[in-house]
């Protein structure tokens, strides 16, 4: 027979439920508060009602006809795109590398590695932009996409390594008995079993630069290679830039794709977080 609960765990858990409760509140409403904001008539956000009483489109159609919206937002796609790409075949291939093979200079370089995922990247800024002057890659989508995928390395790389470590080396051993070379080894037997971190690394080097304003703002100067970041941020910014229901219409079309992305793979996304964690 179960016992019913006590006064006091009846109080603790009421005192749970209305943090939770509160938590859930002050999440939601600033969120509910930028989706009315974007159908909400005019251009200011005090005017805005939470319920109001007539609601627009027109701030999503301007963003399309009077900005360059569109173009800002492929440009973004372009970068993020890429530089998940790069950043995956980088980290994998780097991981793999460390995890199963013993070579001079391994303990140094993961301590390397290491020690760089420890300062963070706006320290670098000045070296980049001179670096990126010199090569001729400033004001280019490559050299920012390089800048991203560079920076994704090192934390990546201990991530995927920790995961590679804790898949049993019999599994592997026992393939390269068979015959099996170890290119053979990488892509028919770690790489299917490594599905759930690769594809955390690969949203989360996705979703970096998809709004990241620092470094694009850092590298790219012409306006027809602006991403969404800097042509968002300079809609509201000034004097004579007050566009601000505009402004939320742009960052709920922004939302989407991540918010599509985080629950289409929801699933292997908290696999791999904890695996990857739990295996370092």
């Amino acid at each position: 027979m179960k016992r019913k609960p006590t006064l006091k765990q009846r109080i603790i858990r009421g005192f749970i439920y209305f943090i939770l409760v509160c938590i859930t509140i002050t999440t939601i409403l600033p969120l509910y508060f930028v989706v009315i904001a974007s159908f909400n008539p005019g251009n200011s956000l005090f005017s805005t009602q939470m319920f109001p009483e007539k609601l627009t489109t027109k701030h999503y159609h301007d963003l399309f006809v009077e900005k360059d919206y569109a173009l800002w937002y492929w440009n973004t796609l372009k970068i993020s795109f890429a530089s998940m790409i790069l950043t995956v075949v980088l980290v994998i291939i780097t991981a793999y590398t460390f995890s199963q093979f013993r070579f001079k200079g391994r303990k140094t370089g993961l301590m390397f590695m290491l020690v760089m995922t420890m300062f963070p990247g706006f320290m670098s800024m000045i070296a980049i932009y001179i670096l990126l002057l010199q090569v001729g890659l400033l004001d280019t989508h490559l050299g920012l996409i390089l800048v991203y995928a560079g920076g994704n390395i090192a934390g990546s790389t201990w991530l995927v390594k920790g995961y590679f470590d804790g898949i049993p080396r019999s599994i592997p051993e026992a393939a390269k008995i068979d015959g099996a070379g170890n290119a053979t080894v990488f892509t028919k037997i770690m790489l299917p079993m490594s599905y759930p971190i690769i594809t955390f690394v690969a949203v989360s080097s996705f979703i970096g630069p998809w709004m990241d304003y620092i470094f694009a703002r850092l590298v790219l100067r012409t306006p027809s290679k602006k991403t969404l970041a800097i042509g968002l941020f300079e809609m509201v910014t000034g004097r004579q830039n007050t566009e601000f229901t505009m402004f939320a219409a742009g960052a709920i079309l922004v939302a989407l794709p991540i918010t599509i992305l985080y629950l289409s793979l929801q699933k292997y996304l908290i696999q791999g977080i904890s695996e990857g964690a739990s295996k370092i």
